[in-house]
Order: structure tokens, then C-alpha cells, then sequence
């Protein structure tokens, strides 16, 4: 079963239509089957990691390559690991890495095709766009592994923060098929990257264990324990904050109970006419703030002015 995230389809011309017309968003399809579990707020700090992985990528490939190299981060999914071997090209270069200490493999995919440029470049070729569609040869691995090596190094500082990964190279693949990673019903955390080379575009990915990675994104939402120096500028603001309180000037009324007149007695009041209130003689007034009754009284005067004297508050009701 799959609907729509929002519950409903709007009208072609509602406003809400309109409005996802301007900003370019389209309705995803929500499966109830799966509910989604990576948050929005794991979801910002995978990308504040994979976005410096991106920046320190770049750098990998340009120096690597000695060209103009440029990556980045275009999004981060969670995928069933089926959905994610569905996307990728039927022939593509694998590697398959542990991810210490997250159980499982985690898998860093680069297009087979940008994989013999980059192997092009570093062996001092041109790096054409017609690169041959086969597994690389003994020395073609040989000096691409310096490059997914570094890159493995990089993304280790770059999540340093959320997980200590340990990456260590387990195995290469070029059928995604072939490739056993997890199981297909197992959820993935897919990050999806644009590598450019020179002026030829690339889609490089790196897929995580959901199981293995949300322990830790967990860990690193929680707020930090506060030091007992912030505890107490925390216990020192409440304070000032309770003193403050109890100082700020307010409008306080003390009044009869309210009567209840129609429209036409109201008009045809003149001076001199008695209204006769709702308020029995023996009832005391009412002490309100903000219409907020909080305590009762009754009146009468000291010295020049009029005086209300409190005789019972809320609490004690």
C-alpha cells in the first residue's frame, strides 16, 4: 500500500498546488509497510558529516588525478539494501568494507566508468569518456586502491564525530548481484554523491547499515552532559529569572460578579436609572488578573482611598 505523505491529493489549482509549483516539491510516495525511521534531525547530522566528506573528497580526487576535480553531496535515503542494488548500473566498481565498529559491511560505489578515467589519469593518460566496461586488471587495482583507501580515510574523520569508524577493505565486486552486503529487506542508509571530473558528471554512492549507524546517530542527537560550572550559570539564570518574575508590575481589578443585560435595557438606561446586579450582598469581590480570578476581598477604604481586603486566595479554596 502507497499514498501520498501529505494524505491527500490537492486540486490543480488550489493554493497548495500552486505553492508546490513555485517551490518545486513533489509528493512522495509513503509506504506504511516501512515506516521511516531516519529523522529528520539524524538526518542533518549525517549531512554535516557527509558534506565535509565531500569537501575532503575533492581535494583526494584533484591531487590524486591532477585535474579539476569537484564532489558533492546531492542526498541521504534510507533504502531497503534491494532498492539499493536496483539502482545501481548492472556492472559497477564495489568496495565492500567492515565498518567497525558497526556490524555488517558498508559499501563505497563508484561508476565503473569514472573508476578507468581516474585509473586514466593517474597513469598519466587523458582520461577519455570512452573507457572500457570490464574488471580492472591486476595493476589497475593496484593503483586505484591507493585512491579508495584515502577516501576511506577521509570519510572516517569525517563521521568521526557521530561514529569512530575503523573502515577496512573486505572485498571488490562489479555485479551489484553478486554483491552480499545484507539482506534485501535489510534498511540502508544510502548517500548519494555527484563526482565530476573535468567536465564529465559521475554518481558515486556509499551505503551504511540503518542497525549499526542509528545506535550511534542517537548517541550523537543527545545533548551533551553539562559541565557542574554550566549547571550552576543554569541554576544562577533560573534564579534571576524567579526574582525578576516576582517584581514585574501588573493590572489588578477587583469586581462585582458580571450582570447580564439585554440590548434593549442597555440602551434605555438614562442618569439617575438603578441597575440591580448579579452580585448577592454578602458575595465578596473578585481579585482578578488578566481575567484570571486569584483571590477575593472585600471592600472598604484606608485613609483617603478606596481598599479592597483579601480574605481568601485560590490555593486555600
Amino acid at each position: 500500500m502507497s499514498l501520498l505523505s501529505s494524505g491527500s491529493t490537492p486540486r490543480p489549482g488550489s493554493s497548495s498546488a500552486r505553492a508546490r509549483r513555485r517551490t518545486g516539491v513533489t509528493p512522495v510516495a509513503y509506504d506504511f509497510r516501512r515506516p521511516i525511521q531516519l529523522s529528520r534531525e539524524h538526518s542533518r547530522i549525517l549531512q554535516l558529516g557527509f558534506d565535509g566528506f565531500a569537501r575532503q573528497a575533492t581535494t583526494v580526487f584533484t591531487s590524486s588525478l591532477r585535474t579539476v576535480c569537484q564532489v558533492n553531496l546531492t542526498s541521504i535515503e534510507q533504502r531497503s539494501y534491494a532498492e539499493y542494488v536496483d539502482s545501481l548500473d548492472a556492472s559497477t566498481y564495489l568496495t565492500l568494507f567492515a565498518a567497525d565498529p558497526m556490524p555488517g559491511l558498508g559499501v563505497l560505489e563508484i561508476p565503473l566508468g569514472a573508476t578507468m578515467a581516474c585509473v586514466d589519469h593517474m597513469l598519466g593518460g587523458p582520461g577519455n569518456e570512452e573507457q572500457p566496461q570490464r574488471p580492472l586488471t591486476e595493476i589497475e587495482s593496484g593503483v586505484i586502491s591507493g585512491l579508495i583507501e584515502r577516501l576511506l580515510g577521509e570519510m572516517r574523520y569525517s563521521l568521526a564525530a557521530i561514529v569512530p569508524l575503523e573502515p577496512t577493505i573486505s572485498g571488490v565486486e562489479y555485479s551489484p548481484q553478486f554483491a552480499q552486503v545484507a539482506g534485501a529487506a535489510d534498511v540502508m542508509v544510502v548517500s548519494t554523491f555527484d563526482l565530476r571530473v573535468d567536465e564529465r558528471s559521475y554518481r558515486m554512492t556509499i551505503c551504511l547499515p540503518f542497525s549499526g549507524l542509528h545506535p550511534h546517530l542517537a548517541s550523537a542527537a543527545a545533548p551533551a552532559a553539562a559541565s557542574d560550572r554550566e549547571r550552576a550559570k543554569r541554576a544562577q539564570a533560573a534564579q534571576q529569572l524567579h526574582d525578576r518574575f516576582e517584581t514585574v508590575p501588573l493590572e489588578v481589578a477587583v469586581r462585582f460578579r458580571p450582570t447580564r443585560l439585554g440590548p434593549d435595557a442597555l440602551s434605555a438606561l438614562v442618569p439617575g436609572d438603578v441597575v440591580r446586579l448579579s452580585h448577592p450582598a454578602a458575595a465578596p469581590l473578585d481579585v482578578v488578573v488578566d481575567d484570571t480570578t486569584f483571590a477575593h476581598a472585600t471592600a472598604g477604604a484606608q485613609g483617603q482611598r478606596l481598599a479592597a481586603l483579601i480574605i481568601g486566595t485560590r490555593k486555600e479554596n
